[in-house]
């Protein structure tokens, strides 16, 4: 008997990631066809902006990173829009010198213990690799733990720092990278307290019993916390939650925008999902729907999904999330 055909769709995907033996290569190789033109047309038109050199934070720029970042640009892209390449050139030589500072057992250990557990399901952090990226992924990390001693290292720094490095190429430009998201772009996710991530979690129930009153209902009768089912959405910032290149066009805004992108990706997930939501009857039900709603096409066909975030919400200005962030934050800390 003749073997089935192998699918066009290569078994690792341009980023080194393995696809699941249940990845569906025929709805992927749909999507991705027409995708492929939207991508030539975006790169063409971003060749032709960054000609003069900077990216300059414009209403073009803004509406060209909406429709998506070309991979071969991205990594200039994000380091310009965030700030991390002004950073990297006003401090010439400071990764370096931190790589050499001080030794912290402590730190190093608890990096070490997550090395292994970074994307296994990639063959570019494979021990077996030459060059692997798992000793690039341990100074990115260590780097910043000296940088930033508040923070130190925090599970899921390893996941984003990961990324940070298969865009980049770039030790040093994931480093300052990293300090955009930890230091600035996301408030306070990773400290001891993680006070950040549990404000903005709150901050994302009070947008939903705002926007989607019927899910924030059951949410309630059912006596659920927000962080039983969307704490990786944030921690993560959608890294193994999304399809990568969703959660690198997702990136892509964030890097421009700040943190209300998050919630905007969060909310179109669960309004997008809304019925289906509604038919849980128990927290671990919930908790499954949860999951289920971060896969299939939906979420795979990111260029339609980046629309979505921009339309399904509504408006959402970073003066609303900042003030929902004080009254949770204080709402938070009155609880102690």
């Amino acid at each position: 008997m003749e073997p089935p055909e192998r699918s066009r769709v290569p078994r690792i995907d341009p980023y080194g990631f393995e696809r699941p033996e249940d990845f569906d290569d025929a709805a992927y190789e749909k999507f991705f066809s027409s995708y492929l033109v939207t991508l030539t047309r975006r790169a063409i038109k971003w060749s032709r902006l960054l000609q003069g050199g900077s990216v300059p934070r414009s209403r073009t720029v803004k509406r060209y990173v909406r429709k998506g970042v070309p991979l071969e640009h991205r990594a200039r892209v994000w380091m310009a829009l965030s700030g991390a390449q002004a950073q990297m050139d006003q401090n010439p030589g400071y990764y370096h010198r931190l790589l050499q500072g001080e030794r912290n057992p402590r730190l190093e250990d608890a990096i070490r213990t997550d090395l292994n557990r970074t994307f296994p399901d990639n063959v570019k952090f494979r021990k077996t690799t030459d060059p692997c990226l798992q000793k690039t992924l341990y100074n990115v990390l260590l780097a910043y733990g000296h940088h930033n001693q508040g923070v130190g290292y925090c599970q899921g720094m390893n996941f984003i720092a990961g990324y940070l490095i298969l865009i980049t190429n770039n030790e040093e430009e994931s480093f300052w990278l990293l300090d955009a998201l930890v230091g600035r772009i996301l408030p306070d996710y990773y400290s001891p307290a993680m006070l950040g991530l549990k404000t903005d979690q709150e901050v994302l129930g009070e947008l939903v019993r705002a926007k989607l009153p019927a899910v924030g209902a059951l949410m309630e009768r059912l006596g659920v916390l927000w962080t039983l089912v969307v704490s990786r959405w944030f921690i993560c910032l959608f890294v193994d939650v999304l399809p990568v290149e969703t959660v690198l066009r997702i990136w892509d805004c964030l890097f421009n925008e700040g943190s209300k992108i998050i919630f905007r990706v969060a909310l179109t997930l669960i309004k997008q999902h809304q019925e289906f939501i509604l038919e849980a009857t128990s927290i671990p039900d919930i908790c499954d729907k949860f999951k289920q709603i971060t896969k299939g096409s939906f979420v795979m066909e990111c260029h339609t999904f980046m629309q979505k975030i921009f339309s399904e919400p509504g408006s959402l200005s970073m003066a609303t999330v900042a003030k929902l962030r004080e009254s949770c934050r204080a709402r938070l800390l009155a609880q102690g």
